[in-house]
């Protein structure tokens, strides 16, 4: 449903070892999803087997992944409880304290992307439930207490894959690809995408770490249906490599803007493309066919009941025609706490906690 738009935001309950926990707040798209779509009339969904095969209770929660997706991971670094849907009945009380989930598979940096998913939370609904939370919140401890937690919190939100791939690039043309060239589009994506940024900000994340979209053109889906040898799709990995460098530079103007690092960039392209090209060096055996599927590199249709399954999740790369798996989201986890500045800059997030640990 999607590859990889990342957003980061830090500060504010008691963690592992001692340090302050933070509030985590998750906005985007399939790739952060913890299970809002379930609660929505929408055919984008992981809510029926083998969708968490390898979670704890091995059943599925939403998630389009084969265990825990990237906010989970994120959360056990940060010895955070995992992040509730903010669907779930289940949230509520001292719960909103550990911070809550919007995320919906489908969406896009554009209201026009997805709309083949019918009904999905799209990112201005995604901020509405936001402010909805906020006031929940602040009943819950008070507005000032409110306010820290969420100006403290870490935020993650992914955008921008779908609206490539279930928007620009949909077969056999869109209205979008009509309108622009890939260059034209990535522009158009990032001058929107900055918007949503500043509207995050003005809702309360002070620290946001941005990652770009992954190699779009390497994914199970597109080599399925675009790729004639297995090779990435050039017109696909063009878009991911005209949109990311963009993105670099937008955060860089918005941190101007704001006068702070608040934006903080994260090349998915680079962590994506590292077991794309070599996954022997990772432990896997392929990065072109998904665990579970059908079709070409099982990157056919939806993975369902009936599908194609791997015995060995770890083995691969992709779950299905489009997320990566939990072993694989480790990996990209590492890149985000610890990588060098050629994958995340101006600095890691273990620099940025440690650094925003001393002003809790």
């Amino acid at each position: 449903m999607a590859t990889m738009v990342v957003v980061i935001a830090v500060f504010g309950p008691k963690g592992a070892e001692g340090a302050p926990s933070r509030a985590f707040f998750v906005f985007g798209d399939s790739l952060v999803d913890s299970g809002n779509n379930n609660y929505l009339p929408t055919t984008a969904r992981a809510d029926s087997r083998p969708y968490g095969i390898d979670y704890p209770t091995h059943r599925p929660t939403g998630r389009f992944s084969n265990g825990f997706n990237l906010p989970d991971i994120i959360s056990q670094r940060i010895g955070s409880e995992p992040t509730l849907p903010y669907l779930s009945p289940e949230l509520n009380g001292q719960k909103l304290l550990i911070g809550a989930n919007f995320a919906s598979a489908g969406i896009g940096i554009l209201n026009d992307t997805g709309i083949q998913f019918v009904r999905i939370l799209r990112m201005y609904e995604q901020y509405e439930l936001f402010q909805e939370y906020q006031v929940r919140l602040s009943a819950e401890v008070g507005s000032e207490k409110a306010k820290k937690i969420v100006n403290g919190a870490l935020v993650l939100i992914t955008l921008g894959g779908n609206d490539f791939v279930n928007n620009y690039f949909v077969t056999p043309f869109s209205l979008r690809s009509r309108q622009f060239n890939i260059s034209q589009f990535s522009r158009y994506l990032i001058t929107e995408y900055a918007k949503i940024l500043l509207r995050l900000y003005e809702l309360g994340a002070r620290r946001v770490l941005v990652s770009g979209t992954g190699p779009l053109g390497c994914v199970p889906s597109q080599l399925a249906s675009k790729s004639n040898n297995g090779e990435c799709v050039p017109e696909l990995q063009e878009a991911a490599n005209i949109f990311n460098p963009l993105l670099v530079q937008m955060t860089k103007d918005l941190n101007s803007q704001v006068g702070s690092d608040v934006f903080v960039a994260v090349n998915a392209f680079v962590m994506h493309m590292d077991f794309v090209t070599k996954p022997e060096k990772f432990g896997f055996v392929t990065s072109k066919v998904a665990c579970c599927g059908q079709g070409k590199y099982n990157g056919i249709g939806t993975c369902n009941a009936l599908s194609n399954l791997c015995p060995n999740r770890d083995v691969y790369a992709f779950w299905d025609a489009f997320h990566p798996t939990q072993r694989a989201l480790r990996f990209i986890v590492d890149a985000i706490f610890a990588g060098t500045n050629d994958v995340i800059s101006p600095m890691n997030l273990t620099t940025i906690m440690a650094l925003d640990s001393n002003n809790i």
